[in-house]
């Protein structure tokens, strides 16, 4: 018979048993969105017999299959914000020392670190079975957690509607390299994958086809100034 569901799951403990367990249940769960292909297919009694702990053991510590889903993305976005924040505080002298030489933005490198840690059930929570709405809490917290410190020392004329879509395209773009860097094998290493992804940031379309493209970013902020002005006349 199942155990009657608790209104919240207990805090997790550190004894090194529990730990195991809990760390057994999310590789298993991750086995169990690739077996299935389709994370709302996955089930309590799978999760646990691929884990090798029993439905009991498993309800100790999750309510539900949503609930195990619920507390790794939870504790990733919280975990994650801090090493992101330490990105986000790169002054643009540093990064482009870091990008003269090919290095990655300092503090990249940890962050990656700590998805590639993880990588076993993040890579399956962020891949097509997984759930869609993760990346997009990921995406949030990214945009929180950098909107405050892009925003300084910013030309006055690109502020606005460009400057919330720029950063809307920016951090959308990073996170989804991020993803797909988890959910294909993570090929390239820490290391590669860090400077790859501070690289990215500066390099324009016309870059990689030999053609430089350069614009006025204030004479654009002025034109989308212009135009908003005739919208909303």
């Amino acid at each position: 018979m199942r155990p009657a569901l608790r209104e919240m799951s207990a805090p997790p403990s550190t004894d090194r048993r529990c730990v195991r367990t809990r760390q057994a249940l999310r590789d298993a769960l991750a086995a169990e969105i690739e077996a299935t292909g389709d994370l709302s297919q996955v089930t309590v009694t799978a999760v646990s017999d691929r884990a090798g702990v029993t439905r009991r053991t498993f309800y100790s510590h999750f309510r539900d299959i949503p609930d195990l889903v619920g507390q790794i993305e939870d504790e990733t976005v919280r975990e994650s914000r801090e090493l992101v924040g330490r990105i986000a505080a790169t002054h643009l002298n540093d990064l482009e020392q870091s990008i003269s030489r090919f290095e990655p933005c300092p503090g990249a490198e940890e962050l990656l670190t700590y998805f590639k840690d993880r990588g076993t059930y993040l890579s399956a929570l962020l891949g097509d079975g997984g759930d869609p709405a993760f990346a997009e809490k990921l995406t949030c917290m990214v945009r929180d957690a950098v909107r405050d410190r892009a925003s300084e020392g910013l030309v006055p004329l690109a502020q606005g509607a460009f400057f919330d879509y720029y950063l809307t395209f920016a951090i959308s773009a990073e996170v989804g390299v991020l993803v797909r860097w988890l959910t294909s094998g993570m090929r390239e290493s820490v290391d590669v994958m860090a400077r790859i992804m501070t690289a990215l940031m500066f390099v324009r379309p016309g870059d990689l086809y030999g053609k430089k493209i350069d614009f006025d970013i204030p004479a654009l902020g002025v034109a989308v100034l212009g135009m908003k002005g005739r919208i909303d006349d």
